[in-house]
């Protein structure tokens, strides 16, 4: 009901990202990084230099952060920024990083709300510093009530009834749906979403998702007891690759489909080991939260009139559609 924000507009947005990404490098998390990048050299904004600071949950190793990075740093070398990057999975940690940017008086500050009560107090300073917050990728429910003033990410649950949809129509009948960070709105969210479109038997496991081994032994350990589960759901590319050795340990029958991408998943769609994946675009995500803060800075501008957020998903990737996707994976921006 509010697709209509994934406009002609986002999908230039991505193409002059994509762009502006070639040469951009980025890490795969860690407390703190700093990047402008140089990416943009052609076409760089003649505004004031801007510092921004973006603070995510990211856990340390997580290649979809790297995304959203590139994203941002595009953004950030195209508009004459300087991002500032920190990000921690803890929330109270996450917390103290937004307070710091707010004391490191930035002009702009981009935060996902993973953990929506951890980030009240903090946005509601950031406000009274007179710092303009945005919000992406986690807290879609939230982040009007929390002050900010756009939000830029899909609607997990929207997500989630396209993803059981879908699975109706290949004919599943009993799905787990593996949570990696219990608590965690958009991913409780994602699971929630495909119990109300999935027709078939839904169920949720939780797995701690800094811990592949452990990962893998759950999952395996769930589809023996259960030789029933014909469908395994998982809520992040590396989850998704681990599933599959968690299939073939178990001997289970079971297929595999996934929300998020990133090179490996998108090579797993094209060998069959996953039937699809939900791709919520995180290059876009990061460039637009950024982008955001300086069309809001330099012109006022500011998208969805602070009443409705900009939808970047969901988008359905599967092996008709892989091979044109696989040519911006290979770049790292997909």
């Amino acid at each position: 009901m509010r697709r209509h924000h994934r406009s002609a507009a986002l999908t230039t947005a991505v193409l002059v990202g994509a762009l502006l990404a070639a040469g951009c490098s980025s890490g795969s998390g860690g407390k703190k990084s700093e990047t402008g990048g140089d990416a943009a050299a052609a076409g760089k904004a003649t505004t004031p230099r801007m510092t921004v600071a973006m603070v995510t949950h990211a856990a340390p190793g997580d290649t979809f952060w790297d995304l959203i990075r590139k994203g941002a740093q595009a953004a950030a070398a195209k508009d004459n920024i300087k991002l500032v990057y920190s990000s921690d999975p803890v929330a109270g940690n996450q917390a103290n990083l937004v307070q710091n940017a707010i004391d490191q008086k930035v002009d702009g500050i981009a935060l996902t709300a993973a953990k929506p009560d951890a980030m009240k107090a903090v946005v509601a300073k950031a406000k009274a510093a007179g710092i303009p917050v945005v919000g992406f990728n986690s807290g879609l429910d939230n982040w009007r009530e929390l002050g900010m003033l756009e939000y830029f990410g899909q609607d997990e649950n929207i997500a989630g009834q396209a993803f059981g949809a879908r699975l109706n129509q290949q004919g599943a009948k009993h799905a787990v749906c593996v949570i990696q960070e219990q608590g965690q709105v958009a991913l409780e969210a994602r699971c929630a979403g495909l119990k109300k479109g999935f027709k078939g038997t839904t169920e949720n496991l939780y797995v701690n998702g800094t811990d592949m081994p452990s990962v893998k032994s759950t999952l395996t350990a769930k589809l023996q007891k259960d030789s029933s589960i014909d469908q395994v759901v998982t809520l992040g590319a590396p989850i998704a690759m681990t599933a599959i050795q968690s299939v073939k340990d178990a001997g289970s029958k079971a297929k595999v489909a996934t929300f998020d991408l990133n090179k490996d998943l998108v090579a797993a769609i094209q060998g069959g080991d996953i039937e699809f994946a939900v791709d919520q675009q995180p290059y876009l995500q990061g460039y637009l939260a950024v982008d955001g803060l300086w069309l809001y800075k330099t012109n006022g501008n500011f998208s969805g009139g602070s009443a409705a957020p900009v939808l970047t998903g969901p988008a359905f990737v599967t092996k008709d559609n892989v091979d044109s996707v696989a040519e911006f994976a290979k770049k790292g921006t997909r």
